[in-house]
Protein backbone atom coordinates (compact mmCIF):
# COMPACT_ATOMS: atom_id res chain seq x y z
CA UNK A 1 0.00 0.00 0.00
CA UNK A 2 2.71 2.16 1.10
CA UNK A 3 4.95 1.81 -2.43
CA UNK A 4 1.63 2.95 -4.50
CA UNK A 5 1.15 5.79 -2.27
CA UNK A 6 4.38 6.70 -2.77
CA UNK A 7 4.21 5.91 -6.88
CA UNK A 8 1.09 8.28 -6.56
CA UNK A 9 2.70 11.22 -4.78
CA UNK A 10 5.95 11.23 -7.14
CA UNK A 11 3.06 11.24 -10.31
CA UNK A 12 1.52 14.15 -8.88
CA UNK A 13 4.77 16.17 -7.85
CA UNK A 14 5.62 15.24 -12.07
CA UNK A 15 2.49 16.64 -13.01
CA UNK A 16 2.67 19.40 -10.46
CA UNK A 17 6.52 19.93 -11.76
CA UNK A 18 5.77 19.48 -15.36
CA UNK A 19 2.70 22.30 -15.19
CA UNK A 20 4.76 24.43 -13.55
CA UNK A 21 7.50 24.65 -15.95
CA UNK A 22 5.40 24.80 -18.54
CA UNK A 23 3.31 27.99 -17.20
CA UNK A 24 7.15 29.57 -16.68
CA UNK A 25 8.02 28.87 -20.55
CA UNK A 26 4.48 30.05 -21.71
CA UNK A 27 5.02 33.16 -19.18
CA UNK A 28 8.56 33.75 -20.76
CA UNK A 29 6.81 33.55 -24.55
CA UNK A 30 3.78 35.73 -23.18
CA UNK A 31 6.43 38.85 -21.91
CA UNK A 32 8.76 37.77 -25.40
CA UNK A 33 5.53 38.76 -27.45
CA UNK A 34 4.59 41.59 -25.39
CA UNK A 35 8.57 43.25 -25.51
CA UNK A 36 8.50 42.10 -29.04
CA UNK A 37 5.09 43.83 -30.08
CA UNK A 38 6.66 47.29 -28.19
CA UNK A 39 9.48 47.07 -30.42
CA UNK A 40 7.69 46.95 -33.86
CA UNK A 41 5.11 49.12 -33.17
CA UNK A 42 7.78 51.82 -31.64
CA UNK A 43 10.29 51.05 -34.43
CA UNK A 44 7.77 50.82 -37.27
CA UNK A 45 9.46 47.24 -38.02
CA UNK A 46 8.36 44.83 -40.70
CA UNK A 47 9.81 41.82 -38.33
CA UNK A 48 7.16 38.56 -37.32
CA UNK A 49 6.68 36.92 -34.09
CA UNK A 50 8.70 34.00 -34.43
CA UNK A 51 8.32 30.89 -31.08
CA UNK A 52 9.33 27.42 -30.87
CA UNK A 53 6.41 26.03 -28.92
CA UNK A 54 4.27 23.31 -28.76
CA UNK A 55 1.59 25.13 -26.91
CA UNK A 56 -1.00 24.65 -29.46
CA UNK A 57 -3.22 28.01 -27.26
CA UNK A 58 0.28 29.76 -27.94
CA UNK A 59 0.65 28.88 -31.71
CA UNK A 60 -2.85 30.08 -32.98
CA UNK A 61 -2.94 33.38 -30.83
CA UNK A 62 1.10 34.28 -32.45
CA UNK A 63 -1.07 33.33 -36.11
CA UNK A 64 -3.23 35.77 -35.21
CA UNK A 65 -0.83 38.48 -34.55
CA UNK A 66 1.26 37.73 -37.09
CA UNK A 67 -1.91 38.14 -39.82
CA UNK A 68 -2.59 41.45 -37.62
CA UNK A 69 1.10 42.96 -38.15
CA UNK A 70 0.69 41.47 -42.06
CA UNK A 71 -2.50 43.88 -42.32
CA UNK A 72 -0.63 46.88 -40.34
CA UNK A 73 1.98 46.47 -42.41
CA UNK A 74 -0.25 47.03 -45.46
CA UNK A 75 -2.35 49.66 -44.13
CA UNK A 76 0.58 51.41 -43.29
CA UNK A 77 1.91 51.27 -46.54
CA UNK A 78 -1.31 52.44 -48.77
CA UNK A 79 -1.52 55.00 -46.14
CA UNK A 80 2.30 56.24 -47.36
CA UNK A 81 1.29 55.89 -50.65
CA UNK A 82 -1.51 57.36 -50.43
CA UNK A 83 -0.10 60.84 -48.35
CA UNK A 84 2.73 60.71 -50.61
CA UNK A 85 0.24 60.95 -54.08
CA UNK A 86 -2.20 63.76 -51.96
CA UNK A 87 1.21 65.82 -51.77
CA UNK A 88 2.32 65.50 -55.17
CA UNK A 89 -1.51 66.36 -56.05
CA UNK A 90 -1.40 69.23 -54.29
CA UNK A 91 2.12 70.02 -55.53
CA UNK A 92 1.04 69.69 -59.42
CA UNK A 93 -2.22 71.02 -59.02
CA UNK A 94 -0.98 73.93 -57.61
CA UNK A 95 1.75 74.31 -60.08
CA UNK A 96 -1.35 73.65 -62.62
CA UNK A 97 -3.22 76.44 -61.36
CA UNK A 98 -0.66 78.95 -60.98
CA UNK A 99 0.71 78.56 -64.52
CA UNK A 100 -2.70 79.56 -66.66
CA UNK A 101 -3.51 82.16 -63.89
CA UNK A 102 0.16 83.84 -64.43
CA UNK A 103 -0.85 83.82 -68.17
CA UNK A 104 -3.75 85.17 -67.94
CA UNK A 105 -3.21 87.77 -65.17
CA UNK A 106 -0.36 88.95 -67.82
CA UNK A 107 -3.09 89.31 -70.18
CA UNK A 108 -5.36 91.68 -68.27
CA UNK A 109 -2.64 93.75 -67.07
CA UNK A 110 -1.53 94.35 -70.64
CA UNK A 111 -5.24 95.05 -71.51
CA UNK A 112 -5.76 97.50 -68.70
CA UNK A 113 -2.13 99.50 -69.20
CA UNK A 114 -1.29 99.34 -72.72
CA UNK A 115 -3.55 102.28 -73.93
CA UNK A 116 -1.75 101.53 -77.25
CA UNK A 117 -3.58 98.32 -78.14
CA UNK A 118 -5.46 98.33 -81.33
CA UNK A 119 -9.08 97.05 -80.67
CA UNK A 120 -7.94 93.62 -83.04
CA UNK A 121 -5.03 93.84 -80.18
CA UNK A 122 -7.39 93.67 -77.77
CA UNK A 123 -9.71 91.06 -79.17
CA UNK A 124 -7.08 88.54 -79.90
CA UNK A 125 -5.69 89.29 -75.83
CA UNK A 126 -9.63 88.31 -75.14
CA UNK A 127 -9.71 85.47 -76.96
CA UNK A 128 -6.23 84.50 -74.90
CA UNK A 129 -7.64 85.31 -71.95
CA UNK A 130 -10.98 82.70 -72.61
CA UNK A 131 -8.92 79.78 -73.91
CA UNK A 132 -6.82 79.91 -70.61
CA UNK A 133 -9.82 80.66 -68.98
CA UNK A 134 -11.62 77.35 -70.15
CA UNK A 135 -8.01 75.15 -69.61
CA UNK A 136 -8.17 76.38 -65.37
CA UNK A 137 -11.70 75.23 -65.70
CA UNK A 138 -11.19 71.97 -67.43
CA UNK A 139 -8.54 70.93 -64.99
CA UNK A 140 -10.63 72.06 -61.76
CA UNK A 141 -13.65 70.17 -63.24
CA UNK A 142 -10.95 67.30 -63.61
CA UNK A 143 -9.88 67.83 -59.87
CA UNK A 144 -13.26 67.72 -58.60
CA UNK A 145 -14.10 64.58 -61.07
CA UNK A 146 -11.71 62.53 -59.89
CA UNK A 147 -12.28 63.86 -56.19
CA UNK A 148 -15.54 62.30 -56.02
CA UNK A 149 -14.81 59.44 -57.96
CA UNK A 150 -12.36 58.35 -55.31
CA UNK A 151 -15.06 59.32 -52.71
CA UNK A 152 -17.77 57.03 -54.07
CA UNK A 153 -19.72 60.40 -54.26
CA UNK A 154 -20.23 59.79 -57.97
CA UNK A 155 -23.28 57.38 -58.71
CA UNK A 156 -22.41 55.93 -62.34
CA UNK A 157 -25.74 53.95 -63.55
CA UNK A 158 -24.89 50.87 -65.26
CA UNK A 159 -27.33 49.94 -68.46
CA UNK A 160 -26.69 48.20 -71.78
CA UNK A 161 -25.21 50.10 -74.27
CA UNK A 162 -24.78 49.68 -78.10
CA UNK A 163 -21.08 49.28 -78.15
CA UNK A 164 -20.97 50.01 -82.40
CA UNK A 165 -22.40 53.22 -82.06
CA UNK A 166 -20.92 54.80 -79.27
CA UNK A 167 -17.32 53.74 -81.13
CA UNK A 168 -18.35 55.01 -84.30
CA UNK A 169 -20.06 58.49 -82.74
CA UNK A 170 -17.08 58.83 -80.87
CA UNK A 171 -14.40 58.59 -83.58
CA UNK A 172 -16.63 60.41 -86.05
CA UNK A 173 -16.46 63.12 -83.57
CA UNK A 174 -12.62 63.88 -84.18
CA UNK A 175 -12.97 63.27 -87.81
CA UNK A 176 -12.13 67.08 -88.78
CA UNK A 177 -9.33 66.77 -86.39
CA UNK A 178 -7.58 63.95 -87.66
CA UNK A 179 -8.32 64.49 -91.33
CA UNK A 180 -6.69 68.60 -90.71
CA UNK A 181 -3.44 66.80 -88.93
CA UNK A 182 -3.05 63.94 -91.83
CA UNK A 183 -3.85 60.56 -89.64
CA UNK A 184 -4.09 57.50 -91.59
CA UNK A 185 -7.63 56.29 -89.17
CA UNK A 186 -8.02 52.57 -89.00
CA UNK A 187 -11.64 51.63 -87.55
CA UNK A 188 -12.90 47.54 -86.68
CA UNK A 189 -16.35 47.80 -86.03
CA UNK A 190 -18.02 44.60 -86.32
CA UNK A 191 -21.61 45.16 -88.00
CA UNK A 192 -23.47 42.71 -85.68
CA UNK A 193 -24.99 44.61 -82.79
CA UNK A 194 -22.54 44.31 -79.50
CA UNK A 195 -23.95 45.60 -76.01
CA UNK A 196 -22.07 46.03 -72.83
CA UNK A 197 -23.27 46.89 -69.30
CA UNK A 198 -22.16 50.31 -68.71
CA UNK A 199 -22.73 54.02 -68.90
CA UNK A 200 -22.52 55.84 -71.91
CA UNK A 201 -21.62 58.74 -70.81
CA UNK A 202 -18.85 57.39 -68.85
CA UNK A 203 -17.60 55.59 -72.04
CA UNK A 204 -17.80 58.71 -73.98
CA UNK A 205 -15.89 60.26 -71.87
CA UNK A 206 -13.23 57.06 -71.57
CA UNK A 207 -13.21 57.19 -75.57
CA UNK A 208 -12.88 60.76 -75.67
CA UNK A 209 -9.97 60.69 -73.18
CA UNK A 210 -8.10 58.14 -75.25
CA UNK A 211 -8.57 59.55 -78.75
CA UNK A 212 -7.46 62.83 -77.69
CA UNK A 213 -4.35 61.20 -76.12
CA UNK A 214 -3.22 59.03 -79.03
CA UNK A 215 -3.89 62.10 -81.62
CA UNK A 216 -1.90 64.44 -79.50
CA UNK A 217 1.09 61.97 -78.40
CA UNK A 218 0.66 59.50 -81.26
CA UNK A 219 1.43 62.08 -83.83
CA UNK A 220 4.78 60.97 -85.29
CA UNK A 221 3.31 57.55 -86.05
CA UNK A 222 0.71 59.27 -88.39
CA UNK A 223 -1.90 56.22 -87.75
CA UNK A 224 -4.68 56.19 -85.21
CA UNK A 225 -7.15 53.33 -84.84
CA UNK A 226 -9.86 51.83 -82.75
CA UNK A 227 -10.69 48.60 -82.66
CA UNK A 228 -13.83 46.78 -81.51
CA UNK A 229 -14.24 43.11 -80.54
CA UNK A 230 -15.72 40.72 -78.39
CA UNK A 231 -15.86 37.12 -77.01
CA UNK A 232 -18.51 35.07 -74.57
CA UNK A 233 -18.10 37.29 -71.29
CA UNK A 234 -16.75 41.23 -72.41
CA UNK A 235 -16.61 43.87 -75.29
CA UNK A 236 -12.76 44.98 -76.05
CA UNK A 237 -12.13 48.45 -76.76
CA UNK A 238 -8.82 49.45 -78.24
CA UNK A 239 -7.43 52.55 -79.14
CA UNK A 240 -3.83 52.46 -80.59
CA UNK A 241 -1.31 54.76 -82.46
CA UNK A 242 2.05 54.65 -83.67
CA UNK A 243 3.93 57.09 -81.66
CA UNK A 244 6.99 56.85 -79.63
CA UNK A 245 5.21 54.87 -77.59
CA UNK A 246 5.85 54.54 -73.50
CA UNK A 247 8.78 52.97 -71.97
CA UNK A 248 8.76 49.47 -69.88
CA UNK A 249 9.96 51.22 -66.57
CA UNK A 250 7.15 53.55 -67.03
CA UNK A 251 4.31 51.44 -68.36
CA UNK A 252 2.95 50.11 -64.65
CA UNK A 253 2.58 53.06 -63.64
CA UNK A 254 0.75 55.45 -65.93
CA UNK A 255 -3.05 55.17 -64.20
CA UNK A 256 -1.64 56.15 -61.09
CA UNK A 257 -3.29 59.25 -59.23
CA UNK A 258 -1.02 62.19 -60.23
CA UNK A 259 1.72 59.76 -61.68
CA UNK A 260 4.15 62.37 -63.86
CA UNK A 261 6.57 60.70 -66.66
CA UNK A 262 10.18 62.68 -67.19
CA UNK A 263 9.95 61.74 -70.28
CA UNK A 264 8.29 64.55 -72.76
CA UNK A 265 6.25 61.62 -74.76
CA UNK A 266 4.37 62.70 -73.52
CA UNK A 267 3.36 65.72 -71.64
CA UNK A 268 -0.29 63.34 -71.80
CA UNK A 269 1.43 62.33 -68.17
CA UNK A 270 2.77 65.52 -67.13
CA UNK A 271 1.04 68.19 -65.75
CA UNK A 272 -1.61 67.46 -63.40
CA UNK A 273 -1.54 64.05 -64.27
CA UNK A 274 -5.57 63.30 -64.01
CA UNK A 275 -6.76 62.02 -67.18
CA UNK A 276 -5.85 58.58 -67.43
CA UNK A 277 -6.76 58.05 -63.44
CA UNK A 278 -10.17 59.40 -64.22
CA UNK A 279 -10.32 57.23 -66.68
CA UNK A 280 -9.26 54.33 -65.29
CA UNK A 281 -11.86 54.99 -61.90
CA UNK A 282 -15.00 54.84 -64.51
CA UNK A 283 -13.67 51.79 -66.44
CA UNK A 284 -13.55 50.33 -62.84
CA UNK A 285 -17.10 52.35 -61.93
CA UNK A 286 -18.27 50.21 -64.54
CA UNK A 287 -16.29 46.92 -63.49
CA UNK A 288 -14.23 46.81 -65.95
CA UNK A 289 -10.30 46.61 -66.46
CA UNK A 290 -7.92 48.94 -68.48
CA UNK A 291 -4.73 47.80 -69.63
CA UNK A 292 -1.32 49.35 -71.46
CA UNK A 293 0.90 47.87 -73.96
CA UNK A 294 3.14 49.82 -76.10
CA UNK A 295 6.41 49.03 -78.33
CA UNK A 296 7.52 52.48 -79.37
CA UNK A 297 7.12 53.08 -83.00
CA UNK A 298 5.36 50.03 -83.18
CA UNK A 299 2.25 49.94 -81.56
CA UNK A 300 0.81 51.81 -78.42
CA UNK A 301 -2.21 50.24 -77.50
CA UNK A 302 -5.15 51.43 -74.44
CA UNK A 303 -7.43 48.74 -74.28
CA UNK A 304 -10.49 48.20 -71.80
CA UNK A 305 -12.84 45.82 -71.02
CA UNK A 306 -16.41 45.81 -69.91
CA UNK A 307 -19.26 42.77 -68.71
CA UNK A 308 -20.70 41.75 -72.94
CA UNK A 309 -24.81 41.82 -72.72
CA UNK A 310 -26.50 38.98 -75.09
CA UNK A 311 -29.83 40.20 -75.11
Amino acid sequence: MIPLLCAIIALLLLIIVYQYRSKMKRDRDLAYIQEKLKMIINEHSREKLLIQTDDKMLKSILIVINELLDYSHKTMANYMRTENSMKKMLSNVSHDLKTPLTVILGYVETLIHDEHLTDDEKQILLERVKSKTDELLNLINKFFDLAKLEAGDRHITLTRIQMNEVCRKNILAFYDILTNKGFDVRINIPENPLFARGNEEAVDRILGNLLSNAIKYGYEGQVIGLDLNADEQFIYVAIWDRGKGISELNKERVFERLYTLEDSRNQLYQGSGLGLTITKRLVEKMGGEITLKSKPYEKTVFSFKLQRLNY
